[in-house]
């Protein structure tokens, strides 16, 4: 077995609805991961890829100079 048989895989939530003709789709956990295809495989196969390019992009975007996080209490 791989290294990689010990990951988990993500697991989100794939909302969809029909637009029309197309299966429409967005992962609910993870905002701006949007696409379609013909049929509920074909969107869940699209929908991966843009998580995955998602995830590659930001992987490129990571700033060369440390930056500095703090947790803070929202009182809402």
């Amino acid at each position: 077995m791989s290294i990689f048989g010990f990951f988990r895989r993500p697991v989100f939530t794939l909302e969809y609805w029909m637009d029309d003709g197309w299966y429409v789709g967005r992962l609910r956990e993870v905002p701006g991961v949007f696409s379609q295809g013909q049929t509920p495989e074909e969107l869940l196969e699209n929908i991966e890829d843009a998580y995955r390019l998602m995830v590659e992009e930001a992987d490129e975007c990571t700033p060369v100079k440390p930056f500095e996080t703090k947790k803070v209490s929202l009182a809402i």
